[in-house]
């Protein structure tokens, strides 16, 4: 097993057990901090600006209601995330600390709150995951969007500052922000963000055309095992994929592994359907280890590892995505641990 140095950080500060008193203010303050970015406040607050509830009414898309407002506010300061000044606001520390980590919030509140609040149904059999259950697609992209420009953003760009790639696939690519940043970074390069969802793709599309990107960045509407296992019906599409010579995935593999069926030919079948692909740049949440956050938990891990239990989307170690590179003929060249708890990324070479 190839080694990296974990960062404290995956270590985590909340104290296992938890007390009832901190599990409830913690589902509140975590709705909170997802109003605040709804509200359209949260980016202001990482900037550490002063607000107050009239001017957040005011400015928002449609007519905001001051009094709901002021109430969010209000809990915000009384979570520790703002403190009163006069008649308004000002950010505090942690207040620019969990801006700083919105993506999260936008994930599980936004994109999983079904998931999460309807957990006891499902386990207990009275609701099905998509059929009673859903998760909000356009929320989850958005949330990855957000956490990968905060959080994995320069991590990437150093790393592909060390590839010679012309034409780059995203893999699970969501609103396609990702491959947009790669390219816009390397002067004559193009892009592909393949994901299969149709809210994520749509705002993918709208994004591309208004950063002026749209001779070279796609956005494709595509379930990656299917391009993984057939044809593109789309030639010009079709065309592209064969040119793509680096690929890249970041926290879609598990989605990719799920079937027990298919799991051990996916990589190869990843290299089959980009053949003139040499570099794979993957990333991924993988499988805590027996014993590991005993005492502390880190963020995301309980909430990564519960919501793809009850979507009946199995995890695994470290360990056995090595040894899936290693049977699809993949080497690693280069393993980093990601900003997110027990997340990795690989470059990877074809033999």
């Amino acid at each position: 097993m190839h080694s990296a140095v974990i960062p404290d950080t995956w270590r985590g500060v909340t104290p296992a057990p938890m007390s009832s008193t901190d599990a409830y203010n913690g589902f509140i303050a975590a709705n909170v901090i997802f109003a605040l970015d709804r509200i359209g406040v949260l980016e202001r607050i990482g900037r550490g600006e002063p607000l107050s509830a009239a001017e957040a009414a005011q400015s928002a898309a449609s007519a905001g209601d001051v009094a709901r407002t002021e109430a969010v506010l209000r809990a915000a300061a009384d979570y520790g995330f703002l403190k009163a000044d006069g008649a308004g606001y000002l950010p505090t520390e942690a207040g620019r600390e969990v801006a700083s980590a919105r993506g999260y919030f936008t994930w599980a509140v936004g994109g999983y709150h079904d998931v999460f609040g309807r957990a006891g149904h499902l386990s207990a059999g009275t609701h099905h995951y998509q059929q009673d259950v859903f998760r909000d697609e356009a929320m989850v992209a958005l949330g990855s969007a957000q956490c990968d420009q905060s959080m994995f953003a320069a991590q990437l760009t150093d790393v592909l500052d060390g590839i010679d790639f012309r034409l780059i696939a995203d893999l699970g690519s969501g609103t396609s922000a990702r491959v947009r940043r790669v390219v816009s970074q390397r002067e004559g390069s193009r892009g592909l963000g393949i994901d299969i969802s149709r809210p994520a793709t749509d705002i993918a599309r709208r994004e591309i055309a208004e950063a002026g990107l749209e001779d070279r960045v796609t956005a494709v509407r595509a379930d990656v095992l299917g391009l993984l296992g057939t044809q593109i019906d789309n030639d010009a599409e079709a065309a592209e994929v064969a040119e793509v010579d680096t690929v890249m995935s970041f926290f879609l593999l598990h989605d990719l592994l799920a079937d027990p069926a298919t799991r051990s030919s996916i990589f190869t079948r990843m290299r089959e359907a980009f053949p003139k692909a040499r570099t794979f740049v993957l990333g991924d949440t993988m499988l805590r280890g027996p014993g590991e956050s005993q005492s502390t938990l880190p963020v995301f891990s309980v909430g990564f590892e519960l919501a793809h239990a009850m979507m009946g989307v199995p995890l695994h170690t470290k360990e056995t995505y090595e040894q899936l590179f290693a049977d699809a003929g993949l080497r690693i060249d280069r393993v980093e641990a990601l900003a997110t708890p027990h997340s990795w990324l690989y470059v990877l070479q074809a033999d």
